[in-house]
């Protein structure tokens, strides 16, 4: 079974502008990014650079599974690596993006998991969205109590009609285990946060991914490093 990560509640509707899709007898592989990061050129180029290094990867190691089952006493299974960048928010400081990933490699079933990035157009760099806070642990104790609830809430809820017992995922993740998107209402200031879990770190492979949406608290904006806080507003 595939488990898709989900990021509904944060990305906006986008159009493709990049796709490379390939497929061969040892893998298929699929790779996209949306038309606002193609008309930024630095950005475009970091993409692209990641395809072909993804896609590389890919070919070596599907190649070399190929080869260690005829050695063996296994199938091959063709391997599947696929990426989409989609866009979460552009605002006038940043452009936003998520991307949904997933891989496979001949095991039991396949690995999806997200992923953010945070494009500076003042700086024209990119940057890891957890990057605009002042230190992980005061953006973790700015977001804890409600973060944990809401997750805990979410999970009694799907797995209420199988009659969980298990405290396996009992302890709330703490940030440094979570994909951070940084999302906007208005398009022209952050003002909400997404916080996706994905499969493994909040719960079982089945139950997927979890997503928590919050909006940005003076607890929060107090967390922001002082450089990138015009960029932000309280919802």
């Amino acid at each position: 079974m595939r488990v898709l990560v989900m990021v509904s509640v944060m990305v906006m509707a986008t159009s493709v502008a990049a796709a490379e899709s390939v497929k061969t007898a040892d893998y298929t592989f699929a790779y996209r990014y949306p038309a606002e990061a193609a008309a930024t050129p630095r950005l475009r180029a970091k993409l692209d650079a990641e395809e072909k290094a993804m896609r590389a990867a890919t070919a070596r190691d599907a190649a070399a599974a190929r080869r260690e089952s005829k050695n063996g006493s296994f199938p091959f299974r063709a391997y599947d690596t696929e990426k989409t960048w989609k866009v979460v928010t552009n605002t006038p400081r940043f452009l936003s993006l998520s991307s949904d990933a997933y891989e496979f490699t001949g095991g039991a079933h396949g690995n999806p998991s997200s992923g953010a990035l945070l494009w500076d157009k003042a700086r024209g760099v990119a940057i890891d969205p957890k990057k605009v806070f002042t230190a992980t642990a005061a953006l973790q104790r700015a977001i804890a109590p409600t973060y944990c609830a809401r997750l805990k809430a979410e999970r009694t809820r799907r797995l209420a009609p199988y009659k969980d017992t298990s405290d396996t995922f009992a302890k709330c993740p703490t940030l440094d285990e979570l994909t951070l998107l940084l999302g906007s209402t208005d398009r022209q200031r952050i003002d909400r946060i997404g916080l996706i879990a994905d499969p493994y770190v909040a719960g079982s492979y089945a139950e997927g991914a979890y997503e928590v949406t919050l909006p940005v608290s003076p607890a929060i904006l107090a967390t922001v490093k002082p450089a990138y806080r015009a960029a932000f507003a309280v919802r």
